[in-house]
């Protein structure tokens, strides 16, 4: 499996990391998409450095990084973040720009200013050739957030041909499909588990296998029987387990293609499991 979404770099892990980095392996975990944004522009490279002291270490996954300025902290972006998003997104460990998008829940940066950086960013991205991951969360009751979010990706994202990702999809079938068409996968979280969320789950059925991710969002959206308690890579399984239940199909078809897809959309090399011929 692939978690294509965590949040190693949270002070959360700081007393365990390593031995939660070992968990996720022997569940069967081989690589993560560290995220980062930290706590704001200042801390976005602390995923790299995650992935390069843990590089080369048994029995962990292979872990790489993104870097971007997250809506919630859109109202500290400066010149200096932006160069320093520039710098990061040159490094061979960062495949990705983001988490990067609209946050019109909490609103904890005024909604001009998130759209403002969101495209600048879309910007730094497409001139270092890296795809984006996209955080959206629209008000109650709305799609806000999701029809700006769109026209941004039509307007100024689309002609890149980059695609990107849809981390923690949340929104409806349709806003998928749009996203889908300009060629993004969508990625699951432990809510997809929730009781409450039938539409996350009807999302999971009609989305293709191979437009799909799996994700944790750890240390947050802990999946059922976990659901509270700080997440963790190794609970990726869970949400795998949920998509093949749903979709009546083997949990070892979800990994296998998820993995799959993630190899393919990033052009990236998957580590055998170690009982693989040649290992």
């Amino acid at each position: 499996m692939i978690d294509s979404h965590a949040h190693l770099d949270s002070p959360r892990y700081d007393e365990d990391r390593e031995a939660l980095l070992e968990r996720a392996f022997a569940a069967g975990v081989r690589a993560i998409l560290s995220i980062g944004i930290g706590d704001g522009p200042a801390e976005m490279h602390r995923a790299l450095e995650i992935s390069r002291t843990s590089a080369g270490r048994p029995r962990t996954p292979k872990i790489w990084a993104t870097a971007g300025v997250h809506p919630h902290e859109a109202r500290l972006a400066d010149d200096a973040a932006y160069a320093k998003l520039d710098s990061l997104l040159q490094e061979p460990e960062v495949l990705a720009c983001g988490e990067i998008g609209l946050d019109y829940f909490y609103d904890h940066s005024p909604r001009d200013v998130q759209k403002a950086v969101f495209t600048r960013q879309m910007e730094i991205a497409a001139a270092r050739r890296k795809p984006i991951v996209i955080h959206c969360r629209p008000s109650n009751d709305s799609t806000d957030a999701w029809d700006d979010t769109l026209a941004l990706l039509r307007s100024e994202w689309a002609r890149t041909g980059l695609g990107g990702i849809l981390h923690c999809f949340g929104g409806e079938l349709r806003h998928a499909h749009q996203a889908m068409d300009l060629g993004f996968l969508i990625s699951f979280a432990g809510n997809v588990t929730f009781p409450k969320a039938q539409a996350i789950r009807d999302a999971a059925v009609a989305v293709p296998l191979d437009r799909m991710l799996i994700e944790t969002d750890a240390p947050f959206l802990a999946p059922l029987p976990n659901r509270g308690k700080r997440n963790e890579p190794a609970w990726v399984k869970e949400v795998a387990m949920k998509i093949a239940e749903i979709r009546n199909l083997d949990p070892e078809e979800v990994a296998s293609r998820t993995t799959s897809n993630f190899g393919t959309f990033f052009r990236a090399e998957i580590p055998a499991p170690p009982h693989a011929p040649g290992r």
